[in-house]
């Protein structure tokens, strides 16, 4: 599918990513993931960004791979996980170490608000293509006809929204302390009544350091 002359890359190596990206995720991801790829590139293409499409593609379909029983650590973030996987995955096709730490960063950055739309191209948009999927930040930036079209291809479920948050919160449960400091400490608090939030300035009173 092209959408205002961007549709994703003809290259094995976007090939091969969505062949392990659509066997490794549930539906609900891959086609969210799916559609985070169209939204960057339709926002890079909006702000005049110039972006490798293959690396975008990259950490697009990866970013969510983190909370997926292949690639769940049990003591990082779900992030850093996906992070891991598409760094193994790219050097494995000989992809130069620069556009690997991009890819890398572009992952473990796309739930820390603030700081991405000041980076590397490619690591502002694929944060831009989740905060429009999940949150619809920017919404009206897209024309109906751009939205309709990426939904049609990569439909989202009728209880997306709350789809989501479960997916998140199952990717995340078995290890609740990588979640302090951020957004996702917010939906193991929703989903789970029994979760005890820490709290940074108790951590501070509570260091060894006097006083």
């Amino acid at each position: 599918m092209t959408i205002a002359g961007l549709g994703i890359p003809d290259s094995k190596l976007a090939e091969e990513i969505t062949e392990l990206v659509r066997d490794t995720e549930p539906p609900l991801l891959f086609h969210h993931s799916s559609r985070v790829y169209y939204w960057g590139a339709l926002a890079g293409k909006r702000r005049g960004l110039r972006f490798d499409p293959e690396l975008l593609y990259a950490g697009a379909m990866f970013h969510d791979m983190g909370l997926t029983d292949q690639y769940s650590s049990p003591n990082e973030r779900f992030e850093v996980d996906g992070a891991n996987a598409v760094r193994d995955f790219l050097r494995s096709h000989g992809i130069a170490q620069q556009d690997i730490d991009t890819v890398w960063t572009a992952i473990a950055l796309h739930t820390t608000p603030g700081i991405p739309q000041h980076m590397h191209a490619v690591v502002a948009l694929v944060t831009a293509g989740v905060e429009m999927d999940v949150l619809g930040l920017a919404y009206a930036d897209y024309s109906d006809a751009e939205r309709e079209a990426v939904v049609r291809a990569h439909p989202r479920s009728p209880r997306f929204k709350e789809d989501i948050i479960q997916a998140f919160y199952d990717g995340m449960k078995h290890r609740p302390e990588t979640t302090f400091g951020t957004v996702n400490d917010d939906v193991l608090a929703d989903k789970d009544p029994r979760f005890a939030r820490d709290n940074f300035c108790s951590i501070i009173r509570g260091s060894a350091w006097a006083g």
